[in-house]
């Protein structure tokens, strides 16, 4: 899947891609938890999977995503957001993303586990539900 600069964000925001996870995708640092989960999810659908490795924790991180089996992801629904924000240094976000598989239609619930390093929001964990 692609996205032109001037089409709505896939992570379901509202804003336009160029305005929402495009430049976290183009080097641009998340400023709180739920906007890289966001921007995580907009990758997985763009199929930028070097932005979805780039921005998880090297310990806890998979080698590579592409034995991954093929994915369309449809939607994205926030249920919580724990801390996470521009001050803190943890966070939890809770989401369910639809999407089709090799099984048809299915969704994802997870909750994430985000820490700060530095100046940036990375993926730490998650677990399903």
């Amino acid at each position: 899947m692609s996205v032109s600069v001037s089409e709505a964000c896939p992570c379901g925001s509202g804003a336009v891609y160029a305005a929402c996870c495009g430049p976290l995708h183009d080097g641009e640092a998340a400023a709180t938890a739920e906007r890289l989960m966001r921007s995580r999810y907009s990758a997985y659908a763009l199929g930028r999977t070097d932005y979805v490795l780039r921005t998880w924790l090297p310990r806890t991180r998979p080698d590579d995503l592409d034995a991954a089996p093929p994915t369309t992801w449809l939607g994205l629904e926030v249920l919580r957001i724990e801390a996470g924000g521009p001050q803190d240094d943890f966070g939890l976000v809770e989401f369910r993303a639809r999407f089709a598989g090799q099984h048809g239609d299915q969704t994802l619930h997870e909750t994430s586990r985000f820490e700060r390093r530095g100046d940036r929001w990375v993926y730490v964990e998650g677990e399903l539900s």
